[in-house]
């Protein structure tokens, strides 16, 4: 999990003001960069002066921090319940597909970031708890692939990983384009990615 913070004079500041500045932090992040972005750039989004920022964070670093261990405690909340409700391969693939929709729609800044960053942040040590989330994902989907083509449920000559690979990617890369409020619910878009990926686009004879 993520390493301990520094203590920071936060203890007076309104919980609804940091989710705020965190949710701008994560729309500058995402579209400008971690690197290229600036405490003074998430400030003038913000619309306050960059010594203020501090105030609430103690550096970009925590604000990046909080706003992807915040994503992963909730995905991994989702996730779990999927998990433990112990359901057939194909409704366990069908559930997480859904409830991987729904974070995007909850958190697509932080998916977009993560997509953007994760690759690079691994490498230091209070980031490391993006490797262990990697490894306990990647467990979750081989593992309900690998169940499903045992049950007879997935064709026996699928490629798992390559399986695992393909719907990962396909889920997780509409958050470049995905806005929440749009004319599809999470719900409805994870259906329609579901119809193409169990059953495909073309008409059976």
């Amino acid at each position: 999990m993520p390493a301990a913070k520094k203590k920071t004079t936060t203890a007076n500041a309104s919980p609804e003001r940091r989710r705020e500045l965190l949710n701008i932090a994560a729309e500058v992040f995402a579209a400008h960069g971690y690197n290229a972005t600036t405490v003074r750039r998430i400030a003038d989004e913000a619309g306050m002066l960059a010594g203020s920022l501090y105030y609430h964070f103690d550096s970009k670093e925590s604000m990046l921090d909080e706003i992807l261990s915040s994503f992963l405690t909730e995905l991994w909340d989702g996730y779990d319940a999927v998990l433990a409700a112990r359901l057939g391969p194909r409704e366990t693939i069908e559930a997480l597909v859904t409830e991987s929709f729904r974070e995007i729609d909850r958190h697509r800044a932080a998916v977009a970031i993560y997509q953007k960053e994760a690759k690079h942040l691994t490498a230091q040590p209070r980031f490391g708890y993006l490797t262990d989330s990697q490894r306990k994902f990647e467990k979750a989907w081989l593992g309900t692939l690998e169940r499903g083509v045992a049950d007879g449920v997935f064709r026996a000559d699928l490629d798992i990983r390559l399986t695992y690979r393909f719907v990962r990617d396909t889920v997780w890369v509409a958050a470049s384009w995905y806005r929440p409020g749009g004319q599809h619910s999470p719900e409805e878009i994870a259906r329609q990615y579901l119809s193409m990926v169990l059953d495909g686009i073309a008409v059976r004879a």
